[in-house]
């Protein structure tokens, strides 16, 4: 594959075999993503950080399916040790083998702290519920969890419970699941600036724990920077100050690092930015390069509370799933990944700086390592949202050679980790067009 050769728009997308294929799915698969709605590409065929749809277009890859394939599409290891498996055993229930166990060993190493007792499932959101069940036992039954506005933990029922959703369908909340208002400092729920807040946020935090607990408050579930409501990049002392408020109500700090795990921001989790070791930590999306894998894991001192919780599940843990994530965790090592994510990062991030500079309806740039996002406003100093300008920006770039990830006014960028920078600033030179585009629509003047 020449790089110089991507994006190929051959055909103007979504072209005719995309609509034919869409159609046909469509007749049966139902509640497709925002991403979809908006723009019914289908896709044939990825390699590396480049997607070729079954028009014969190819696009950069600025979403990584949805944050998963860290190692780009079909990685040479990844596919080779996942064929191996797929040949040899798909799946023996919660009984052990060889690539299960090297897996493990590799994933504990690679867990920040003394995090090592490990549980595996599949989705996120299943995860997020077995992490949840760890508490209560370690809590020997209390059940009260608190997390903050924005959040993003899952579909199911308490990991839902726990995220903003805001939706009838939704509803209603587990008992005992609260949210506190958000530590955003660029749209603070008080109005407020930093400093001279004195991170009103953190004491709200406390207040929330206090009032809506009745005293069986067990813990905090948070994101260290929230995906779903775009790459909500925290100021330094948020984590430290909520680990702090745990410990001090003797409560556990659970991290959601589902989607800012396993590389992402530029360190293994993201947790690592702040030397923070929460009491539990969940993984997922690209633990294994894209295949289904994702788990948490509690520190050494609660392992005891695992063995009090059934790990088995039908597919967690299975043969195929350890042998991707085995091969993701190899590539991590022997490809420096974490080096390309800071070094590729900051490129990025400085010409998304650059980008806010020239366009008026940029309101924010932000994110760490490869997870950033481009908020869009229809004024800088109120910060209005400006929600129609994000799906145009969305689609323009989208049909110029862009996979890219939309929410609202906010624009989410996640590449795969092995992204160069010679993508990424075509890239980026494709939203620069777009922006400029949608401003030139709606008459807005540089």
């Amino acid at each position: 594959m020449d790089s110089h050769q991507v994006p190929f728009i051959k055909i103007k997308p979504p072209g005719p075999e995309s609509l034919r294929w869409h159609e046909r799915a469509a007749k049966h698969m139902k509640g497709y993503s925002s991403q979809v709605k908006q723009f019914p590409v289908v896709f044939d065929r990825g390699e590396g950080a480049v997607l070729w749809d079954v028009d014969g277009n190819s696009y950069i890859d600025f979403s990584s399916g949805i944050y998963c394939n860290s190692t780009g599409h079909c990685h040479p290891k990844v596919v080779e040790k996942t064929k191996e498996w797929a040949g040899r055993l798909m799946n023996c229930h919660d009984f052990n083998t060889p690539i299960k166990a090297l897996f493990l060993e590799k994933m504990a190493e690679f867990l920040p702290g003394n995090l090592s007792g490990i549980q595996l499932y599949c989705g996120g959101s299943e995860s997020v519920e077995a992490a949840l069940r760890a508490v209560r036992t370690v809590k020997e039954g209390k059940y009260e969890m608190f997390s903050f506005w924005g959040d993003w933990h899952g579909k199911t029922s308490a990991s839902m419970s726990l995220s903003s959703l805001g939706s009838e369908v939704f509803g209603p909340r587990f008992s005992g699941c609260h949210l506190a208002p958000a530590p955003n400092c660029y749209r603070c729920p008080f109005k407020l600036t930093h400093p001279g807040c004195g991170l009103l946020c953190m004491d709200i935090l406390e207040g929330t724990i206090e009032n809506e607990g009745t005293g069986m408050q067990a813990a905090v579930v948070m994101e260290p920077i929230q995906g779903y409501s775009g790459s909500v990049v925290y100021r330094d002392e948020i984590l430290p100050r909520v680990a702090e408020i745990c410990r001090k109500r003797g409560m556990l700090l659970v991290v959601d690092e589902i989607l800012s795990g396993m590389g992402r921001t530029g360190k293994n989790f993201c947790v690592e930015h702040y030397g923070v070791v929460p009491d539990i930590i969940v993984f997922g999306k690209g633990t294994a390069g894209g295949f289904p894998l994702s788990g948490f894991a509690v520190r050494e001192e609660y392992d005891w509370a695992l063995e009090k919780m059934s790990a088995s599940t039908t597919y967690g843990g299975n043969p195929m799933a350890c042998a991707a994530g085995y091969a993701t965790l190899t590539v991590f090592e022997e490809e420096n990944l974490l080096d390309n994510v800071n070094r590729v990062g900051a490129c990025i991030i400085g010409l998304l700086e650059k980008l806010k500079a020239s366009h008026p309806i940029v309101g924010d740039v932000r994110g760490k390592g490869l997870l950033l996002a481009i908020d869009l406003v229809k004024d800088r100093n109120t910060r209005e949202p400006f929600i129609e300008a994000g799906k145009m920006v969305y689609e323009k770039a989208f049909s110029k050679g862009l996979a890219w990830i939309p929410a609202g006014n906010i624009l989410r960028i996640a590449p795969p980790l092995i992204i160069d920078e010679t993508l990424s600033r075509k890239a980026i030179e494709i939203i620069d067009e777009a922006l400029t585009e949608t401003e030139k629509h709606f008459g807005v003047k540089a």
